[in-house]
């Protein structure tokens, strides 16, 4: 497969969208390998068990079985460190290949070789595990020992009780690429060289990651990343799998492949979410905050990808959210539990801070008699305070909160609204109004930029941050473009070839454009500089650019009915204000903000990963785990502010995870608004029409504020 390079002359939108409505791409499975052989995996069925005996005879005498491995032949490898962004209270080492026990259902405990891919699997069927059952730890289990914790005090809370409690329970999730997992790997002994096809958010990781476990040197491993449709953060990390065909191409010195089902990923790919979320909040008789105090509990499955404590890390410095509230007590941990394990997943922590303090505003506001519009505008960092230092330290960039709130105000017509709700309320109809606010850091670090000039004209940009569906050879060559004073035709963009790209650190946390577009820019400059004082030509300039965060923010508002005989919640109307910094292309800032609101409508409204007492998934195919379907998008009224940031060479800022982050928040409060009549609710993600109605009938009498 050739690198991953874009034609300068696609008359579509994005310039990636020719080759993918021609059926052109080449995606995990589309890639030619004459001669590969097929893996596929012999995985647990139990949660938590010893390891006696692996039963393999029948599966080898089957046609066309090359081999069947275990730990023993492939050696006792374990997975890569995690980035220590917390502070790890116990040792998190895990085999990539189950040895003496099996931890969750799906783990890899074989790998079967064969021809064909139909024979690896019906192989795989046919080895026996004999397996003696242990005790099984559930999420959030009490008895669980903490893997991490973090803790933000800051100053007195008051001594009272507080005006909101809340207690919300964010369920697991699966990140539902359009391709399950599907990798390559070819070994060459003669060069003692791996060529590694993968997709991957951050193939320099990938390449360093296989380095180590096979026991070489980072040169000689050779990352490409075919089409990717879609990673969501599940895709930023090598998962044991991954790992395993990378080691098996070695070990046979051969060239295989692995092509997952989508029930394996169900049952054995990264999740995400997976919190308990506990929150406090004190406000005056003004409707000022006071205080703050939250409780999370977030899990982390089985093993630690490379992310794993980065949702509890950006949940717990996140809070209190655009609010300046410097009364602050927020302790968090995560522990391990026998189950699949969680990863960062679009918006990682940030939409279970805005879920808490949304939640919570709204629960004050109803307490008081206030309205909850009037509770943000009183209590919002204001836009002459930027750049912001928060009590938990982190310094807020730039931006206007109270203006995305009353400029949401006038799109979505509040007031009228208000009105509309007590006249249609008097006529017996259930209706919720959901408001919320939200920030989302989006990420820091360096990013690396390659910018090759011809003597022709032509532009070569190649990029240490890849794609997975977000344009970013079209964003790239326009900033190129930009920067150079050429036609956007003239400028090729090759991302995700260890080969031909720069190292880097990978396309994910929303930093893409921000930084590696800030990189672009810088490198630009560089042949620019190098052009007039007469370099010859091709003139060829690698930058790193490094970056604080940048922050976005903006203000979800939306109209919910409920059906009073069945609960179904149905959108009315949606409007949102989101600012995203400067905005290089317009049309594709607004498809990310579209695809993020669909992924945040399904955590809200229909997703949910279940797993019994023994750990066993009970929601693992597409029969039971519901996702959006384009009957269930509602029309969005997006409104776009442009308030640069000071922190990167373009102003720009994420906005690929915001729909995750707003758009759940303000539905709880919808859902909890229109039920409110009755009384606070117990109402918990996800929104389903069963849930709805049953709160609708066991909700206690209002409380007298």
């Amino acid at each position: 497969m050739q690198p991953t390079a874009t034609s300068p002359t696609s008359p579509t939108l994005r310039r990636e969208d020719a080759a993918l409505l021609r059926g052109a791409a080449c995606f995990g499975q589309d890639v030619v390998l004459p001669g590969a052989l097929h893996l596929a995996f012999v995985r647990s069925t139990q949660a938590h068990a010893r390891i006696t005996h692996i039963h393999a005879s029948a599966a080898l005498t089957m046609p066309g079985i090359r081999a069947v491995l275990c730990a023993k032949d492939l050696g006792l490898r374990t997975m890569p460190a995690i980035n220590p962004l917390l502070p790890l209270l116990q040792e998190v080492r895990f085999d990539l290949l189950a040895h003496e026990t099996v931890d969750y259902v799906g783990q890899a405990v074989a790998v079967v070789v064969a021809e064909t891919l139909q024979q690896a699997r019906h192989a795989a069927a046919q080895v026996q595990l004999s397996l003696h059952p242990l005790a099984v730890s559930s999420d959030f289990d009490t008895q669980s020992a903490v893997v991490t914790r973090t803790q933000h005090h800051h100053g007195e809370l008051p001594h009272h009780a507080p005006c909101a409690s809340v207690q919300l329970k964010v369920p697991r999730l699966t990140a539902m690429p359009m391709e399950p997992r599907a990798c390559s790997a070819s070994w060459d002994e003669d060069t003692q060289r791996l060529t590694f096809r993968l997709a991957t958010q951050t193939p320099s990781r990938a390449q360093a990651d296989a380095a180590h476990v096979l026991g070489i040197d980072v040169a000689q491993v050779r990352v490409i990343c075919p089409d990717v449709g879609g990673a969501f953060g599940a895709r930023a990390s090598v998962s044991p799998e991954d790992l395993l065909v990378a080691l098996t191409a070695k070990h046979l010195r051969s060239t295989v492949r692995w092509t997952s089902s989508r029930s394996e990923d169900f049952l054995a790919g990264m999740q995400g979410r997976g919190a308990q979320l506990e929150g406090q909040l004190w406000l005056d008789e003004q409707g000022r905050m006071q205080g703050l105090a939250a409780q999370l509990h977030f899990t982390l499955g089985a093993w630690l990808p490379y992310s794993g404590v980065v949702p509890l890390r950006n949940a717990a410095r996140i809070l209190p959210g655009p609010y300046a509230l410097n009364h602050l007590k927020i302790d968090g941990i995560a522990t391990r539990a026998n189950t699949a394990p969680v990863n960062i997943y679009r918006g990682a922590g940030r939409p279970e801070a805005a879920l808490l303090m949304e939640t919570l505003i709204d629960i004050a506001a109803r307490r008081h008699g206030m309205d909850p519009v009037d509770v943000r505008l009183k209590n919002l960092i204001p836009k002459q305070a930027m750049p912001f230092t928060t009590a938990n330290g982190e310094v807020l960039d730039s931006g206007d909160y109270a203006q995305a709130l009353t400029q949401a105000c006038d799109r979505f017509g509040y007031a009228h609204e208000r009105a509309e709700q007590l006249r249609r309320r008097a006529q017996g109809e259930c209706i919720g109004l959901g408001i919320a606010m939200y920030i989302e850091p989006c990420g820091q670090g360096w990013e690396s930029a390659c910018v090759t000039l011809h003597s022709d004209g032509r532009v070569t940009v190649a990029s240490g941050s890849p794609a997975q569906g977000q344009g970013h050879a079209t964003t790239y060559a326009q900033i190129a473009a930009d920067s150079l004073g050429c036609e956007v035709q003239q400028v090729e963009v090759l991302m995700g070839d260890s080969h031909t790209c720069p190292v880097g650190i990978g396309a994910l946390a929303s930093r893409s454009t921000a930084i590696a577009g800030s990189a672009i820019v810088q490198a630009c400059a560089n042949v620019q500089a190098q052009a007039r004082q007469g370099a010859a030509y091709p003139i060829t300039a690698e930058e790193r650019f490094t970056a604080q965060e940048a922050w976005s923010y903006g203000c979800v508002m939306l109209r919910l009915s409920i059906d009073r005989d069945t609960g179904k919640p149905t959108i009315e109307r949606l409007v949102w204000v989101d600012d995203a910094g400067h905005i290089v292309k317009p049309v594709l800032a607004h498809g990310q903000l579209i695809g993020g609101a669909a992924q945040g409508l399904g955590q809200a409204l229909m997703e949910q990963l279940i797993y019994d007492e023994q750990g066993q998934l009970v929601t693992g195919s597409l029969m039971d785990y519901a996702i959006p379907r384009a009957s269930d998008m509602p029309d969005i009224d997006i409104f776009s502010m442009q308030t640069p940031s000071p922190h990167n060479l373009l102003g720009a800022k994420g906005v690929g995870e915001a729909g995750c982050i707003g758009i759940p928040a303000a539905l709880m409060n919808a859902a909890r608004d229109a039920l409110s009549p009755q009384g606070e609710t117990d109402l918990q993600f996800p929104l389903t029409p069963e849930k709805i109605w049953l709160a609708m009938h066991t909700t206690q009498p209002k409380e007298k504020s």
